[in-house]
């Protein structure tokens, strides 16, 4: 025999998530190792891989049986202790198209008809509808039939059996395992005699779960790790090492008794010879006007949006008959180009299902980004609103999109809001159907670090020491490092591995389960669309957080079932835009970003200044550089640094801006080619230019071009040869010598491997353009709009802070009567435009409770006071700590400016709340009567002093994220003066060297250095942000005991400056920065806000005692005067006496 006489039935892949450990490519290897000539894949519940496996053995020569270990629940199914029983295993296998697609209906409704809690499974009177070009195995001691002879239940595994007979006539086997289990030996003997007093065939199987028995300690450590158990445990899942990939010669002496039960093994793989045959792209029909067909429908659409373009966009006034139809002409011949070469494709019916939803979008108010990708380049897409470039205007190019030369379908990437594009994805499942309409799966491996945590868990290893090893592998999610990568890399992980048997165990198991699949989970774009019920191509599945179907097949093999997709995209940007422009409405100024003018001086402007903190794809330090280096001046600039601005083009940029500013002369290739590169100033950038030169030089069609520019992409040897003899006999023919011709396809294919996708680059240049003129023209509302955008993220708001700092727009603190749940604009004091701080944005507040709280008072009117406040609250919504946050923030400053009387009244308020609901709910008053029409009693507040300006300032700063009111090192101006301090944002542009600083410390995280010795990460933050510094092992032991949270230092540093990031900052000193004044100050003023601190001050300064500092008082009065005068001695001001005066409360220290 050629083969091995032996065919793996119950194999597990990777795709039994946490469960099976064999990825598909190398069960493949295994079976071609053993010379296995079929192999069937029956995962657990699932046909997340029978596309992948059927096409990998396939192309290896293994015949691929596809199959589901499938869970049927029992019958009866009564519940046992208020819970349903476990359901059953049952082991499908599929014998032809007709059992492939009964399978795929099965497993799809046994995770979208069961309840979320329970297995995925299916009835037994389902499956009697569905087991047509079905084979089964009875499933072992998971299934009916073995559960029921376990239990001593002959009569009733009988009667299953008999029952299953009925469903699978003929292709009904019992199943024989011995992976040495006790229930395996039990029941035996009992599914002996069934089969054999029913004729019945048998088949021996091993379940498979990992390759081999070497594998078998990780394996359960993964299983620990799915289950959340700890390998110590006694009372959970367990396998056996025969769980592993067995051999035929192995099974064979295994079930040597029985012959036959292997034998058939091959059997059933001749009865199971199917394989899924590729299907061409399904789209559903499209409901047309009037009974046209989608052809006639596309191109009226198209020729009626045409015309609404060239009204809006393109034709003008001035403009007289001639003129008109001379603009007109060239786009209504490339539309005609196109719709020809879209109908003779098929594709009508795409493009207006995508143009379907984007129309409904735009007129529900959805923001719908201008395009991405190469799509941008076709006029139809333009024309019926999918796009809003005009691909002529900017020489886009359709055949980049589609290739009437290359069949591919078309693939439009839209992007939505993402707050909203939920909407347009429920509209296109209610219009096609829901059972039409399905999102698409994604599956989350175990990567390196991911591994480490979860087994350093199960083996119970103290965390620290986890976390230590987890540290030492690379966090780059973009270009994920492997577990082997990093050990090879890092010479303090392989001497840990030599010295700790427990760290070489951690490390041996997670090498072998890293990259194992963990979990399913939803695409975060892609959508599919059919013509009939999804089940009827793809499997389908439930996502725990989502009621829409997702398909079981990967983005990959959906398209390869016959389903085309549609990627809902969910950009920001485009929430933020909308956001303001809603609030730019609100003043009265109407604006359609889709009619800006394209050429706006200070929007340009403001980009070469590099002040682009909020503007799309331009916030890095990097682009700001580059920005003040190009000095943008055209859209079309901005399109170029979009696409230069990436690995690879990024050393065209010098180039591209000397040639801009004449400092260079670009090289001309040919007079055809100088209007290709004219823009972007003799540097190809582009595909697109990429294949005008192939049309201009080397006499290409654009088809033929756009297969020159993937043939130059992939630089596949055969290829390019072909290739480099059409370019030079297309140049030569036009006139051009043969090495001149062959020196421009080596230019080109250089450029060619850099090259960016024009469209695409348009479509993000339009978004950050669009960011940038709402931000030059209307600061307050696009920041208020990208503030509320990122109010989660507390360094980013700190930046927009500084940022308002900078352009001199105030940022109002958060206030009660005057906050919204967002960020809003409103007129301050001075009559300027300003931002009012979101209540949603303080800690621990949440945006449901600040959403009821400004409903409320917006319905009934401002808060007159805490006891109004209180009266009028939803208690079931707002808790003590909410109370509290807001409190520190300053949010109740207007009805009490005590902030630490209202902080410790929290509970009373929280307690007055829900009085007063219980009052409302009962209709019953209070036996001391009921408000009068003056509002609520006076509610007693607890007799508390204010907290201390610092103190003031901490507290505020742990519920905002960063100091607002005011920062604790204002009051040293002028000792930072003297002492030559500099803010961290001018560090920032100072490049590297030694500077001082002073920040307030923060926090700090310790790691052994390499050596074994502690070094340390701070934290420290000044007025204009935060930043971290690196604290090596000796400057650590020397100020270790200054760094307390809220401590106050001065810090010399040296500094790194690197590209696109913060730099680099190492401590040589720190010290007090109370010390640091103290020798440099002359004498302080001392602001009180009334006569009472006087005597604390009296008698902290006699205790003090005499010295060289000079003391002014300013006394605030009630009338609002002040009285200043200077005490008549000097005084010794220590750091141990200034601290004490700031801690003073109604006190605000200041030096001289």
């Amino acid at each position: 025999m050629s083969h091995a006489d032996f065919v793996h039935l119950r194999v597990h892949s990777a795709y039994s998530l946490s469960e099976g450990a064999i990825p598909v490519k190398n069960l493949v290897k295994l079976c071609k190792a053993q010379a296995m000539p079929a192999v069937a894949v029956t995962d657990t519940g699932n046909l997340f891989g029978a596309l992948e496996f059927a096409q990998t053995a396939q192309k290896e020569g293994v015949q691929p049986i596809i199959g589901c270990q499938l869970h049927v629940t029992r019958e009866p199914a009564e519940p046992r202790n208020g819970t349903a029983p476990a359901p059953d295993q049952l082991v499908l296998l599929v014998q032809n198209e007709a059992g492939y697609k009964n399978l795929m209906h099965l497993v799809s409704c046994a995770f979208l008809q069961s309840e979320p809690s329970e297995a995925a499974q299916v009835s037994l009177d389902l499956l009697a509808e569905h087991a047509e070009g079905l084979l089964a195995l009875t499933g072992g001691t998971g299934g009916a039939v073995g559960r029921l002879l376990a239990g001593e239940q002959k009569d009733a595994a009988e009667a299953m059996l008999r029952r299953l007979m009925t469903v699978f006539p003929g292709r009904l086997y019992v199943e024989l395992q011995r992976h040495g289990l006790p229930d395996e030996e039990l029941i035996e003997p009992g599914l002996l005699t069934l089969a054999y007093a029913h004729d019945l065939p048998l088949v021996a199987t091993n379940e498979a779960f990992f390759p081999t028995d070497a594998d078998y300690e990780a394996h359960d450590a993964l299983l620990c790790i799915a289950g959340g158990a700890y390998i110590a445990q006694s009372d959970r899942r367990r396998l056996t090492p025969d769980h592993a990939f067995k051999g035929a010669a192995e099974m064979r002496a295994l079930f040597a008794d029985l012959p036959e039960a292997v034998d058939n093994t091959l059997a059933i793989a001749r009865r199971c010879a199917y394989f899924p045959e590729f299907v061409s792209p399904i789209l559903p029909p499209f409901t047309t006007e009037g009974g046209r067909s989608e052809r006639d429908e596309l191109q009226v659409q198209s020729e009626a949006g045409l015309q609404r373009r060239m009204e809006m966009q393109v034709l003008t006034e001035d403009m007289d008959a001639a003129a008109r139809e001379a603009a007109v002409k060239p786009y209504r011949e490339r539309l005609e180009f196109e719709l020809a070469v879209i109908q003779e494709m098929g594709f009508a019916g795409y493009f207006l299902i995508v143009a379907d939803f984007i129309k409904w979008a735009k007129a529900q108010n959805i923001p719908v980004g201008p395009g991405r990708g190469s799509g941008a380049g076709s006029v139809v897409a333009w024309a019926l609103t999918i796009t809003d470039l005009d691909p002529l205007r900017f020489a886009l190019l359709f055949e980049r999109f589609l290739n009437p030369e290359r069949v591919s379908m078309p693939d439009f990437d839209i992007d939505f809001c993402q707050d909203r594009r939920d909407e347009v994805i429920r509209y296109v499942q209610n219009k096609y159907g829901e059972d039409r309409v399905a999102q698409i799966i994604t599956f989350g491996k175990l990567q390196a670090r991911a591994a480490l945590r979860d087994v350093g868990r199960v083996l119970q290893m103290p965390y620290p020491q986890v976390d230590r090893i987890c540290k030492l592998v690379p966090n780059n999610p973009a270009n994920p490092v492997t577990l082997q990568q990093a050990i090879d890399g890092e010479p303090v992980l392989r001497e840990m591995r030599r010295e700790d048997e427990s760290v070489d165990k951690l490390l041996t198991i997670a090498l072998r389960i890293e990259g194992l699949y963990r979990h399913a989970s939803t695409h975060a774009a892609g959508v599919v669309i059919g013509d009939r019920p999804l089940d009827e191509l793809v499997p389908l599945y439930r996502d725990p957080r989502s009621d829409m179907p997702v398909t079981q097949f990967n983005m990959k093999f959906v398209e390869q079932a016959g389903l085309v997709k549609f990627d809902f995209l969910g950009l920001k940007t485009l929430t933020v835009l909308q956001r303001a422009c809603d609030l730019l409405a609100r003043r009265g100024v109407e604006i359609d970003l889709t009619l800006i003018p394209l050429d706006d001086q200070k929007a340009f402007e403001m980009m070469s200044r590099g002040d682009t903190v909020g503007v799309f794809q331009f916030e890095s330090s990097g682009m700001r550089s580059l920005l003040r280096e190009a000095r943008v001046d055209t859209f079309e600039d901005i399109i170029a640094l979009v696409a230069l601005y990436r690995p690879g083009p990024m050393e065209n940029i010098p180039k591209y801006v000397a040639c801009k500013f004449g400092r260079e002369q670009p090289e001309i290739l040919h007079e055809t080619i100088e209007p290709v590169v004219k823009d972007t100033y003799g540097v190809i950038i582009y595909q697109e230019q990429v294949m005008q030169i192939a049309q201009v030089f080397a006499d290409y069609t654009l088809g033929q071009a756009d297969l020159l520019r993937r043939a130059m992409g992939k630089k596949i040897k055969a290829e390019m040869d072909a290739q480099r003899d059409i370019f030079v006999k297309g140049a030569t023919a036009k006139g051009v010598t043969k090495e001149r011709a062959s020196y421009v396809f080596d230019l080109v294919d250089k450029f060619a491997g850099y090259g960016f996708n024009k469209a695409h680059s348009a479509g993000y240049a339009l978004v950050a353009y669009q960011t940038a003129y709402l931000k030059a023209n209307y600061p307050v509302e696009f920041i208020a709009a990208s503030m509320t955008f990122d109010m989660g993220n507390t360094d980013k708001l700190n930046v927009y802070r500084q940022e308002l700092q900078r352009l001199g727009i105030a940022l109002l603190p958060p206030d009660i009567n005057r906050s919204e749940p967002d960020f809003g604009v409103e007129i301050a004091e001075d009559g300027t435009p300003a931002i009012r701080y979101a209540l949603a944005a303080l800690k621990n507040v949440g945006a449901n409770a600040m959403a009821a709280v400004t409903a409320e008072r917006e319905a009934n009117g401002p808060f007159k006071s805490l006891a109004d406040f209180a009266n009028r609250l939803d208690a079931k919504l707002i808790n003590k700590r909410q109370i509290e946050n807001l409190a520190c923030a300053g949010a109740f400053d207007g009805l009490n400016a005590n902030r630490a009387q209202v902080f410790h009244a929290a509970e009373t308020i929280v307690r007055h709340a829900s009085a007063a609901a219980s009052e409302r709910d009962s209709a019953q008053v209070n036996l001391f009567g009921g408000a009068d029409d003056n509002g609520p009693a006076p509610m007693p507040l607890p007799p508390v002093e204010d907290w201390p300006s610092m103190e003031r300032l901490g507290h505020e700063f742990g519920a905002i994220g960063f100091y607002l009111s005011a920062h604790p090192l204002d009051t040293y101006g002028t000792t930072l003066e003297k002492v030559k301090a500099i803010t961290y944002t001018q560090l920032k542009t100072a490049g590297s060297g030694i500077f001082t600083l002073a920040g307030i410390f923060l926090s700090k995280r310790e790691i052994n250095n390499r050596k074994g010795n502690r070094m340390a990460f701070a934290q420290f933050s000044d007025a204009t942000g935060v930043y971290e510094v690196t604290l090596f092992t000796e400057t650590l032991a020397q100020c270790r005991e200054l760094l307390e949270g809220g401590q106050t230092l001065l810090l010399k540093v040296s500094a790194e400056a690197r590209e696109d990031d913060e730099p680099r900052l190492t401590a040589q000193s720190l010290e007090p920065l109370d010390s640091a004044a103290a020798r440099a100050s002359k004498g302080l003023d001392l602001h009180l806000n009334g006569p009472g601190p006087l005597g604390s001050l009296k008698t902290l300064l006699e205790r003090e005692g005499r010295g060289r500092g000079q003391i002014r008082l300013i006394v605030a009065l009630d009338d609002g005067q002040e009285i200043e005068f200077d005490l008549g001695q000097t005084y010794r001001l220590s750091p141990e006496i200034r601290q004490a005066i700031k801690a003073v409360p109604g006190v605000v220290m200041q030096d001289r």
